[in-house]
């Protein structure tokens, strides 16, 4: 595989011809999609089909310029993102915007960076606008923890190596998980927003049994020509991460899926993917 294309090579038709039908897209609705982890070639069909018919564009931080790019020139775009450590939209705020826009009579697509139902807050949402009696769909997108590891070459699973994945935040208003007790399933974890936590994480996992030569897999701007890698072992991986130079967003991985990284690494090494 080559590098990403450049924008220009993404341009589509705005009418898209299918040789099927997609969901009615009414005025007065709520789209909740998930943009996948930031490369455009992994949206769905659907997060495509509400970039195009939306009046309202609410979007996250973590949905690039090259996605939003494929929206209809018409369309209205609000910016609604959260990033850790600066200021932020509230959730309520941002939630109580949809109902309004629905209530005006827009189509309104809620964008969320991967999932919206993997730590993107859509389930919150979607009961929001049930409770309020506002129609809604939910569009499931790529998420980033499964499709960064395999940007760079880390499958969340492989039979020789595990038979279970866990995916956790490292970032939660409740206190966060047991990582003794995650640590000793022996599953590999897929990290979210772990980036300010890992001090804490990689000592109660080491804690809970897993060697300090776990092999760790840092990837951060997963999927765009931003992307880079790094592997390291759990012992030496806040370290290792403080002298890199890489900042957030990442998807951490630690488990023995990780060592598979030099057989199943895709992109080429000159790609700007890492």
């Amino acid at each position: 595989m080559t590098a990403e294309p450049s924008p220009d090579s993404l341009s589509l038709p705005l009418e898209l011809s299918l040789p099927l039908e997609l969901a009615d897209f009414r005025p007065g609705s709520v789209w909740l999609a998930g943009a996948g982890p930031g490369d455009p070639g992994l949206l769905t069909l659907l997060a495509l089909q509400g970039l195009r018919q939306a009046d309202v564009i609410v979007h996250d931080a973590l949905v690039g310029e090259r996605i939003m790019a494929l929206a209809s020139p018409s369309a209205r775009l609000e910016f609604a993102g959260k990033r850790g450590g600066r200021p932020s939209a509230h959730q309520d705020d941002i939630t109580n915007r949809l109902i309004e826009l629905a209530r005006e009579g827009h189509r309104v697509l809620r964008l969320k960076g991967g999932d919206p139902f993997v730590f993107g807050r859509g389930g919150e949402e979607a009961q929001a606008l049930a409770e309020q009696g506002i129609p809604f769909r939910i569009i499931p997108g790529i998420t980033a923890g499964i499709a960064g590891p395999a940007y760079a070459g880390i499958p969340a699973t492989h039979r020789t190596a595990n038979q279970a994945v866990i995916l956790a935040t490292g970032h939660s208003c409740a206190g966060g998980p047991d990582w003794k007790a995650l640590a000793a399933t022996g599953a590999p974890l897929i990290l979210y927003m772990a980036w300010k936590g890992l001090p804490g994480i990689a000592a109660a996992l080491m804690e809970g049994g897993l060697p300090a030569d776990t092999p760790v897999g840092v990837v951060t701007d997963a999927t765009t020509e931003r992307q880079r890698v790094l592997v390291t072992a759990l012992g030496t991986c806040v370290a290792d991460l403080e002298a890199s130079g890489l900042e957030p967003p990442a998807i951490i991985v630690i488990g023995e899926v990780v060592r598979l990284r030099p057989v199943l690494e895709w992109l080429p090494k000159e790609a700007p993917h890492g």
